[in-house]
C-alpha cells in the first residue's frame, strides 16, 4: 500500500514539475499589469490600447499592434470578459505571448504570458521531500453552513477578500489542528497554510487542495502533496496569504519546499 502511495506520489510531482515548466505554466508569467494604474491604455510592453468599460476590457489596436485575436490578426476595438482557461488558451495574443485579462474585486487586469520568459530556462526543478505515510492522516470537514470571506494580505501587498466555507480538522503529529479552507466548484477543498517550517526550509507559505469531503464530511490530509504557490515562481502572482487560524505551530516537512 505505501509502495503504491509513493509510486503515486512520484508520478505526481513528475506531472508538477512538468505543469510548471510548460510554455504557459507560472514560470512563464512576465507581468501583470492592473489597467486602473495606466489611464493612457497602454501597458508596460503590451501593444494596444486597453481600457475598462462597462464592466469590461476594451482592446482597441492598429496593424503595426500584430496582436491576433481568437488566432486571427486583428485591427480595431473588441470587448474582452475575464479569460477563465489556462494562459494558453487567452483571446489576445502576439507570436508566442498569450495576453490574459482577469479580475479582482472589480479590477481588470492583463497578465503577459512569454515562453521565452527567463524564469524557465533557468527552472531546475521542485525540491520537495520523499513520500512519507506519517504525513497522511485522516482527516474531517465541517462547512461553516454560510459564506465566509476574509480580508488577507496578498503578495503583491493589497488586502483582497478570500473565501472560506469551513474548517478542516486533522491529527498530526500528536497534535489536534485545524485548518479553515475553501470549497472549489468540484467539491474539493483548498487550503493557504504556513507552518513551523515556512520561511526556513520552506517556502513562507504552501497550498494544500484535500479531495472533496464524503457525506460524512471525511477526507485526506495529505501534506506530501502540499505545494508552492504560483508566486514562488512568479512574482506578478497575487497569492493570498494563509489567513487567521491557518499558521500551524507543527513543522510540515513534507511536500514541495522551495524552487531549486
Amino acid at each position: 500500500m505505501t509502495t503504491d502511495a509513493s509510486e503515486d506520489w512520484k508520478h505526481w510531482h513528475e506531472h508538477r514539475t512538468e505543469t510548471v515548466s510548460a510554455p504557459y505554466g507560472p514560470l512563464a508569467l512576465t507581468g501583470t499589469h492592473w489597467i486602473e494604474g495606466y489611464p493612457d491604455g497602454r501597458l508596460p510592453d503590451i501593444p494596444g490600447l486597453w481600457a475598462v468599460k462597462d464592466d469590461a476590457v476594451v482592446l482597441t489596436a492598429t496593424a503595426e499592434d500584430g496582436l491576433t485575436v481568437d488566432g486571427e490578426p486583428f485591427t480595431g476595438e473588441v470587448v474582452l470578459d475575464a479569460d477563465l482557461g489556462p494562459a494558453a488558451g487567452a483571446r489576445v495574443a502576439r507570436g508566442e505571448r498569450r495576453f490574459v485579462v482577469l479580475v479582482r474585486e472589480g479590477i481588470w487586469g492583463v497578465r503577459d504570458y512569454d515562453p521565452a520568459a527567463p524564469a524557465r530556462g533557468a527552472f531546475q526543478g521542485i525540491e520537495a521531500t520523499s513520500y512519507d505515510p506519517l504525513w497522511s492522516v485522516p482527516g474531517h470537514f465541517t462547512p461553516y453552513g454560510e459564506d465566509r470571506t476574509v480580508r488577507v494580505e496578498n503578495a503583491d501587498g493589497v488586502a483582497r477578500g478570500l473565501g472560506l466555507g469551513g474548517v478542516l480538522a486533522f491529527t498530526l503529529d500528536g497534535q489536534d489542528l485545524t485548518l479553515q479552507v475553501s470549497v472549489e466548484n468540484d467539491g474539493s477543498l483548498w487550503a493557504v497554510f504556513a507552518d513551523a517550517t515556512s520561511g526556513d526550509s520552506s517556502y513562507r507559505f504552501r497550498f494544500l487542495r484535500p479531495a472533496a469531503p464524503d457525506a460524512e464530511g471525511r477526507t485526506t490530509v495529505d501534506f506530501n502533496r502540499a505545494v508552492l504557490p504560483p508566486c514562488a515562481f512568479a512574482d506578478h502572482f497575487i497569492c493570498p496569504f494563509p489567513p487567521p487560524g491557518n499558521t500551524l505551530g507543527a513543522a510540515v516537512a513534507a511536500g514541495e519546499r522551495h524552487l531549486r
